[in-house]
């Protein structure tokens, strides 16, 4: 999943600030030459490109073997043929579950979760939807390291995109999986990644959810076209939703959907507790709570009179909204519209810190992903 100036940076930081010859082999008998058939060509390619551009700038010589592919590749493969054939690739995520994890159920006996996705590689095209987010990996990240919060949980997903989430709700044995997207090329892409990982599907649109514990449920949701008859079906325990906070024009029906499906549930007034001194507490807060790397008028922007929320089965719909806060003004807006639809909006990726199971991502830009927890008040 790292771009190739990400392995250019490991690759000198391994020689030491320089891409030498023993780092060269290294590249060559444990990733080029491995990767014959099992990788996206164009991928290696440019790579190779950058890895020689970077020898050749030091003064260093290059490997023969590594000239060698690259002018392969130039020769035998066209660049357009190639984009277009492959404009989705398979790529492969590893949760790995520290000592401190081994209790934990959603830890595997050989404390790594292996997730295979289908994603697009035309993002900036408007294939957003079958592509991974930072929010998502986050997301997924909470789940397993407190599948307390959702094993026996029935769980609804907006804008579920490649199905990443899901399929970590699935694995932590959520009750039920719903999983819905606007856009019907990305709910295909999402049940070929259910299926990829083992999972049993159902696609509908209006539909009422299959209610077998072992299928996760695909539905075709465009937020501006849902209506009450058919969100009522849903009745989810916990909403949860990845970078969905981006269009200004989508947000009056994502609060919509939000505010419908968060007020079906039985609310008490003790769910309020102004006086709690932490919010979804886990064990996996004993890594330490991490500063927000957002400008300050991010946190001027959150109501600080917002109550902690503390969390229990019985106490309504909760959702979970991870996002990366790209723009202020379209964050604020948001908010304003929550408000309006009496939604209350807490920010606790200060108190709720998920397990770092993806150590090796360094293009995972973790400290800007933003949890939100979001009631009906």
């Amino acid at each position: 999943m790292e771009s190739p100036h990400v392995l250019i940076s490991l690759a000198r930081d391994c020689g030491g600030g320089s891409v030498t010859v023993g780092v060269q082999r290294f590249i060559w008998d444990y990733c080029i030459s491995k990767a014959d058939g099992k990788f996206y060509v164009p991928y290696l390619k440019s790579f190779l490109k950058k890895i020689i551009v970077e020898v050749e700038s030091q003064g260093f010589e290059v490997l023969d073997e590594l000239y060698e592919q690259l002018t392969f590749y130039m020769t035998s493969l066209k660049d357009d043929d190639s984009a277009k054939e492959n404009s989705r690739v398979l790529k492969y995520i590893s949760f790995l579950f520290p000592d401190d994890c081994r209790e934990l159920p959603s830890c595997p006996e050989t404390r790594k979760l292996v997730v295979t996705l289908q994603c697009s590689l035309n993002t900036l095209e408007g294939d957003t939807g079958c592509s991974i987010w930072p929010s998502s990996l986050l997301l997924s990240e909470f789940i397993l390291s407190c599948p307390e919060m959702f094993s026996s949980k029935s769980c609804f997903e907006i804008g579920s995109g490649v199905g990443l989430v899901g399929i970590c709700l699935a694995h932590v044995k959520a009750s039920k999986v719903m999983l819905s997207d606007g856009d019907l090329s990305s709910l295909e892409n999402m049940k070929l990644n259910l299926e990829l990982n083992q999972l049993s599907t159902r696609v509908g649109t209006s539909e009422r959810p299959s209610e077998d514990l072992e299928v996760v449920n695909c539905i075709h949701l465009p937020w501006e076209s849902a209506t009450d008859s058919e969100l009522q079906d849903f009745m989810p325990d916990i909403i949860l939703g990845a970078d969905v906070i981006y269009d200004p024009l989508c947000l009056p029906h994502l609060v919509k959907v939000l505010a419908f499906l968060l007020s079906r549930g039985k609310l008490l007034s003790h769910v309020y507790n102004r006086s709690s001194n932490g919010v979804l507490l886990s064990s996996a807060q004993k890594n330490g709570a991490k500063n927000s790397s957002d400008s300050d008028n991010l946190d001027k922007a959150m109501p600080k009179d917002s109550p902690n929320v503390e969390y229990a089965s019985k106490k309504g719909p909760l959702a979970f909204i991870a996002s990366v806060i790209r723009n202020v003004d379209t964050f604020n807006r948001f908010l304003a519209l929550a408000d309006e639809a009496n939604l209350g909006v807490e920010d606790v990726i200060e108190k709720i810190v998920p397990f770092n199971l993806l150590p090796y991502l360094q293009s995972y830009p973790r400290s800007s992903v933003r949890l939100l927890t979001i009631m009906h008040l």
